[in-house]
């Protein structure tokens, strides 16, 4: 697969049918391994492992209802009354971070009203904090612990 910006760790691969799946452990089944899953993998293992998020709380694929059709935000971080508090979008690492992307997922936040937006190809990281009440986003260097959120 390709290399990532992110640490290394113990995934599982297999082959059925001729095609790779990798073993997601929040959805805690085995999906196809496009360069998206890779990424996401590898972010959620970072994500848990390195900045505590509770994997309890974490949920890959979340359906939302977008302008009256289902939409799949790529990660989502629930706070402890189960409010939506980061909403996270992946992209393969061939794949340029653009406005395109951040249009995307703030489509997502129209709905969610996250406060923190990541995005990711594997390789850049971006985050923002949006204040709802002052109407700022501002960008943050490092992606925050959760104890930090």
């Amino acid at each position: 697969m390709f290399d990532v910006n992110l640490p290394a760790y113990p995934y599982k691969i297999r082959q059925v049918e001729g095609k790779r799946e990798i073993f997601d452990p929040l959805r805690r089944r085995y999906v196809a391994l496009t360069p998206e899953e890779w990424v996401r993998q590898h972010f959620v293992h970072y994500l848990i492992t390195e900045k505590g998020y509770p994997k309890g709380r974490l949920v890959n694929e979340a359906v939302i209802n977008l302008n009256g059709q289902q939409r799949r935000c790529d990660s989502l971080l629930y706070d402890e009354s189960l409010t939506p508090l980061v909403i996270v979008e992946y992209k393969a690492p061939t794949i340029t971070i653009n406005q395109a992307v951040f249009e995307q997922i703030a489509a997502y936040n129209w709905v969610l009203r996250a406060k923190y937006l990541i995005v990711s190809n594997g390789m850049k990281h971006y985050c923002c904090a949006l204040d709802y009440e002052r109407h700022t986003v501002q960008f943050i260097e490092n992606i925050p612990a959760y104890h930090e959120l």
